[in-house]
């Protein structure tokens, strides 16, 4: 969900030529960002422990995670 706003966020920016869009689409960015980070995931660790633990080293946080072969 994060992701699908910023995307719909960035295109606007790029689409319209806005450089305020932008700067919204940052700061919409650093408030998902803090969210996240300061509530969203202690919560689950909580709540999960190490099942949250195990999923959070296999899943990347805001996209793809580029593997090493």
């Amino acid at each position: 969900m994060y992701i699908g706003v910023l995307s719909v966020l960035t295109a606007e920016a790029i689409l319209a030529r806005s450089p305020g869009i932008a700067i919204y689409a940052v700061l919409v960015w650093i408030n998902f960002q803090l969210f996240v980070l300061l509530y969203e995931e202690p919560t689950l660790r909580s709540k999960f422990g190490p099942e949250y633990e195990e999923y959070r080293r296999a899943v990347p946080r805001w996209g793809v995670r580029l593997r090493s072969k």
